[in-house]
């Protein structure tokens, strides 16, 4: 785990590659293609914290449809710069049965939470699941599924803000920010 000067000094050599404008402008996109698909279907919206907490806290009030919200909180990554076998903190509910899903996330990365996560709401009797994340990574490499809204299509480096964490640190920022090339 980093300390406060070290989370400090991470922030100084990182790259900004995405704006805090380019955030706003990505959000209300997305919430307009959402609503488009939506509007009719009283979703259950599922937060997968703690990562999608900024995204989901700015794109549910651009949503002006009725719906439901709730929370999942899956992990692989904790407080490491790498995934390893999904944690589940808190399952999703009983009453996803019958019901249209919304699951929203930070970053569709590698896509093993999010897959974990749709493989268990679909367990529970989920009419259907929806996902939106609000970065997806081009790493390049297959993934087990596809979201269905994507924001910001994003290199294959480290990156954090706007919810995604560098060690725990930095989830508040407005921007999107990537370490130097060669770190992670």
């Amino acid at each position: 785990m980093i300390d406060e000067a070290q989370a400090w000094e991470i922030l100084t050599t990182a790259e900004c590659i995405c704006s805090a404008v380019v955030v706003s402008e990505t959000l209300a996109r997305l919430a307009a293609e959402i609503s488009a698909d939506l509007a009719h279907a009283r979703p259950l919206v599922l937060t997968v914290m703690g990562g999608a907490v900024v995204f989901s806290g700015q794109l549910l009030p651009l949503l002006k449809f009725p719906l439901e919200v709730d929370y999942i909180h899956a992990t692989r990554y904790g407080n490491n710069l790498s995934g390893q076998e999904i944690e589940w903190r808190v399952l999703p509910g009983e009453h996803v049965a019958g019901r249209s899903v919304l699951i929203l996330d930070d970053i569709l990365d590698e896509g093993r939470t999010l897959a974990g996560a749709c493989e268990k709401v679909l367990a529970l009797g989920a009419a259907e699941v929806r996902c939106a994340v609000f970065a997806e990574k081009d790493t390049g490499r297959p993934k087990p599924l596809r979201a269905d809204y994507v924001g910001l299509r994003l290199p294959d480096r480290f990156v954090f803000g706007f919810g995604m964490d560098i060690q725990g640190w930095w989830r508040n920022l407005p921007a999107i920010y990537a370490l130097p090339k060669g770190n992670a």
